[in-house]
């Protein structure tokens, strides 16, 4: 089970997660949205987003860079295991925090305002719970790693990410022995790359790029239609000098001819 879990689960997470984001995109790009729940309940939002994402956007990047880059590229730069060591301890441990008290936020919105409870999806709910569970996990393996401060705990876990991205054969033995936390808390996020394509997580791919090079856009009001201009009228205008449009019968252009008796 250790071998299937740590050493072949990876990739089928992984190519679910890949395959089924390409094919969510193609057959429901509309989807393909964070379903922000900021229009019904304003309050607590904005506190609770920035402290999620700030947190959650530090940890992934803290991973992707501490646990992927060669051990030789930090021993070129002058910095030990010990150091590396006490670097996530003190960087994870302040936006992991900081994660948990947005992800608070977030989730006691999501679970006691009836109006965003009966917006959510299962879907919503549960990646959330998930990443919670997932996030205190993390902040647990931190009680671990302070027993282990010269760093070769560590290091084990590096060789086995970059074991599985090279494709070494039997990486999963490189975290035989490492403590139970680190193992759940790997083994949930890999469930949670292969939750990605059905969940709201597909928004952290998103960016606007398209927006840099599509055609642009002008809305025309037609006037076929509109009632011919009523002589000594003058249209009603703002201090600014602009004419201001009422409202008049519907599909006549009204709009534009509605005014008051000019001076």
């Amino acid at each position: 089970m250790h071998d299937f879990i740590f050493g072949i689960f990876p990739y089928i997470a992984l190519t679910i997660m890949v395959l089924g984001s390409v094919a969510r995109y193609d057959r429901d790009p509309f989807t393909w949205k964070s379903k922000s729940s900021q229009l019904l309940r304003k309050r607590q939002f904005v506190l609770g987003s920035v402290l999620f994402h700030v947190g959650v956007l530090v940890i992934f990047l803290g991973h992707f860079v501490g646990l992927l880059t060669p051990i030789a590229v930090f021993e070129a730069l002058g910095i030990d295991h010990a150091t590396k060591q006490v670097m996530a301890v003190v960087v994870g441990g302040i936006a992991g925090a900081m994660a948990v008290w947005g992800g608070g936020i977030l989730l006691h919105r999501r679970m006691l305002d009836p109006r965003i409870r009966a917006t959510s999806t299962f879907a919503d709910t549960g990646i959330l719970w998930l990443l919670m569970v997932q996030l205190v996990l993390g902040l647990g393996s931190i009680l671990v790693s302070i027993q282990h401060l010269d760093g070769h705990e560590m290091t084990k876990l590096m060789a086995w990410a970059q074991g599985i991205v090279c494709f070494e054969a039997g990486a999963a033995r490189h975290i035989v022995d490492v403590h139970w936390v680190f193992k759940l808390h790997i083994a949930l996020g890999l469930l949670i790359f292969a939750l990605f394509p059905f969940t709201r997580l597909v928004h952290i791919v998103s960016a606007p790029l398209r927006y840099l090079w599509r055609p642009g856009y002008q809305i025309v009001r037609s006037r076929q239609g509109a009632r011919a201009p009523v002589p000594g009228v003058a249209p009603l205008r703002s201090p600014t000098g602009l004419a201001l449009p009422l409202p008049g019968p519907p599909g006549r252009g009204g709009a534009d001819n509605l005014a008051r008796p000019g001076r």
